[in-house]
């Protein structure tokens, strides 16, 4: 083997396409969407589960249902809905600070404040008014509410930012798309989800989806302003892919979105890719590719798992001081042993 050849090799600069990548049709299909919760959700990944009872859980049920389809909006009721979200933000504040200890007295409000989130998802038809969404200072109150003590609340404020910063919709109408990215970014949003993800439980499904879309929002920002890869990896995100990359459990949709994340912040960033050795990270895709010593990965998701491993590996190992890493962790032999 030409171990010259091996430790030069640049890999071909990666295109993620998310629609095409993931499985459509299979039962995990929820998790990798990126528009999942649409106008008829039951509402039931917004309830809390530990304070909420069976005929309050009813009740926002009823009124999501009853909902009546939304009109095409216009400046005026834009305005009129970020003000109203405004408004039970700080009802919600007010009660929780007042009855700290009785969730029966801010719960009511915790329910309205659930409830404005979910009618704000129109706001993404029309990205032209995303300039009055940062000039009200509404990003800040958004930016705030994914550290909210509900992580339901929390779930339901990342995945209107998902719906948001949708390529599809930022492409709609870029001049003021930029203007909304560069408000999460300035409010540091990647910072803020990097807090967030460290608490969520994967094992509940709403949470699940919430690490999901969380990853989304990043991926949307990435794929709209390829510079802000630097800045997400220096807020924690590196840190935490390698962290969830190795979290022992079983394989599923959020940890092939990890790799593929890791290999977004590798592909162009040479300070992300010394950052990458730092923190062990070389040693850490050698452990995760070694999965794949005995065995062939067992489903497509596996193989662009087992890809976005070595295309993250390949791009790492474009920076000097990483080929010694790789060296001594013996990564030439693993290579051998996989061929």
């Amino acid at each position: 083997m030409d171990v010259e050849e091996l430790l030069s090799f640049k890999p071909e600069k990666l295109t993620f396409d998310s629609k095409s990548k993931r499985n459509k049709d299979t039962e995990e299909e929820d998790y990798v969407r990126k528009k999942k919760r649409k106008n008829e959700t039951n509402g039931s990944a917004i309830l809390d589960r530990g304070q909420m009872t069976e005929e309050e859980k009813e009740k926002i049920r009823q009124m999501i249902e009853a909902e009546p389809d939304a009109e095409a909006m216009d400046e005026t009721s834009f305005k009129k809905l970020l003000l109203q979200f405004e408004k039970r933000v700080y009802k919600n504040q007010e009660m929780r600070i007042k009855y700290p200890d009785l969730p029966e007295k801010f719960m009511e409000s915790e329910i309205e404040l659930n409830e404005i989130i979910h009618e704000m998802h129109v706001m993404a038809t029309v990205p032209e008014y995303y300039q009055i969404l940062v000039d009200l200072h509404c990003i800040q109150s958004l930016l705030q509410l994914i550290a909210h003590e509900n992580t339901d609340v929390s779930i339901a404020v990342v995945d209107l930012l998902q719906e948001l910063t949708d390529p599809d919709t930022l492409n709609e109408n870029e001049d003021t798309a930029i203007i909304l990215i560069d408000a999460l970014l300035d409010g540091q949003v990647v910072a803020v989800l990097v807090n967030n993800l460290e608490r969520l439980d994967e094992n509940i499904k709403e949470e699940f989806e919430g690490v999901h879309n969380s990853l989304a929002i990043i991926e949307n920002m990435s794929e709209f302003k390829p510079e802000m890869c630097l800045e997400a990896a220096q807020q924690g995100l590196l840190q935490w892919l390698l962290k969830r990359l190795r979290m022992k459990r079983p394989f599923d949709q959020n940890k092939l979105y990890a790799s593929e994340i890791l290999a977004i912040l590798l592909q162009d960033s040479e300070e992300n890719r010394q950052l990458l050795g730092e923190l062990d990270g070389i040693d850490i895709l050698l452990q995760q590719l070694a999965s794949f010593k005995k065995h062939d990965p067992g489903s497509k998701d596996e193989v662009e798992l087992m890809e976005n491993l070595f295309n993250s590996m390949c791009s790492a190992l474009a920076f000097p001081a990483n080929r010694s890493r790789f060296l001594r962790g013996e990564g030439l032999q693993l290579m051998n042993l996989m061929l």
